[in-house]
């Protein structure tokens, strides 16, 4: 799928080896989160379009390169994708955001908006959907097309893990989007979980499980 980058940096693979084992802190995961977080977006950000600037250096005039446009907005999936903004503003500060909740009817297993707050110029930006883990792809789904039904249309998604049937789906749904994922897992489990996984992100980053 020439739509999906899987990442191969040394570095994210060693700190997504770290994440997955059980013993890992709260402190250490939240940490990594950012960190791998970061790291993606160093990766999909790197065909952004430059134009020239013509400033003064302490010793000369010269010409240098700078992101072209309205920039950037980051979108994290509440709540599991908030610290994964994190570590993009820390990247790129001057970022927006934007948040979407969603949570998951327990009688359809349909996802179902609850909060969406974006930039007024988020048409305008190149938008970076951020959560995790992409399992089933129903949230990233729903995610996306809410922003499509706003008008928006430069659309990115970035995961740390991902399940092949997430990937299949969200693919097929969105065929427009960019995907960059951290790992590719081997499957979903019977309970919707990823295998190998590292277990449920928001409750380990929040220490709530």
């Amino acid at each position: 799928m020439s739509n999906v980058f899987i990442a191969d940096h040394p570095l994210i693979q060693h700190k997504i080896g770290i994440m997955r084992v059980k013993t890992t802190t709260t402190k250490e995961f939240r940490d990594l989160v950012a960190e791998v977080a970061m790291l993606l977006c160093y990766e999909a950000t790197r065909d952004l379009p430059l134009t020239d600037k013509e400033i003064e250096t302490p010793i000369t005039k010269t010409v240098v390169k700078e992101i072209e446009g309205k920039k950037l907005c980051i979108v994290p999936i509440l709540r599991a994708g908030l610290h994964m903004a994190n570590g993009i503003l820390n990247l790129i500060p001057s970022a927006k955001v934007g948040h979407i909740g969603l949570y998951r009817n327990e009688e359809t297993l349909e996802p179902v908006e609850y909060f969406c707050k974006l930039p007024t110029d988020a048409s305008e930006r190149e938008i970076y959907v951020v959560d995790p883990m992409l399992a089933t792809g129903g949230s990233a789904i729903a995610a996306i097309q809410l922003l499509k039904d706003r008008g928006i249309k430069k659309i990115h998604f970035l995961c740390l893990i991902a399940a092949p049937e997430g990937v299949k789906k969200l693919t097929e749904a969105h065929p427009d989007v960019n995907i960059y994922i951290g790992c590719l897992d081997e499957c979903l489990n019977e309970n919707g979980y990823i295998v190998p996984g590292l277990g449920d992100a928001g409750d380990r980053i929040y220490g709530t499980k």
